[in-house]
């Protein structure tokens, strides 16, 4: 058995040390906001913070983590209020969000132990994969973040997690062709 701290929860791992923690924490804590990219360490989705360093989740072992904190997404923040992920939304740094939650972890290890980072830190910092190719976007999107955990910058909250369905969508009567 593993015992870990993540997201602030102690929790106790019923599984093989030599698991990697990404899957553990999909599989076995069911914090699936962790990806799976490529599974060799390369892509960056798997992101977790790991003693508050950001770490691929694929390549650390259930056995490794024993004892130690663990931040997903899901634990950076459960309202989306992180000026990580407030800036990723203000500055449209998203296009298909499947690596966003390492990214937005990544950003979040790099702004904590530098909050004006420059662009060149940031390149360094995050090295995550994007299909997309958000990248001139998620550095503004980094240094505006920066601004806000400064204190220099407010952003505007972003939508709150969840949208009513009776909100997302309206029922519309079928029109009928004579």
């Amino acid at each position: 058995m593993s015992s870990l701290t993540v997201n602030g929860r102690p929790l106790d791992f019923h599984m093989d040390p030599h698991t990697p923690l990404l899957w553990a924490l999909r599989d076995g804590a069911n914090l699936t906001g962790t990806k799976y990219g490529c599974g060799a360490g390369d892509c960056g989705a798997c992101m977790v913070l790991v003693d508050g360093q950001a770490v691929k989740s694929c390549q650390m072992t259930l056995g490794e983590a024993q004892g130690r904190g663990v931040t997903t997404i899901e634990g950076l923040s459960r309202d989306r209020s992180h000026p990580v992920q407030q800036a990723l939304v203000a500055e449209q740094a998203i296009q298909c969000g499947f690596c966003t939650p390492g990214i937005a972890i990544a950003a979040a290890a790099l702004l904590a132990s530098n909050a004006d980072p420059s662009v060149e830190a940031i390149k360094a910092g995050i090295p995550n994969l994007c299909r997309c190719g958000v990248y001139p976007r998620l550095v503004r999107a980094v240094q505006r973040a920066g601004r806000v955990m400064r204190g220099v910058e407010h952003i505007a909250a972003a939508p709150a997690p969840g949208i009513a369905p009776k909100d997302a969508a309206q029922v519309v009567p079928a029109m009928h062709h004579d």
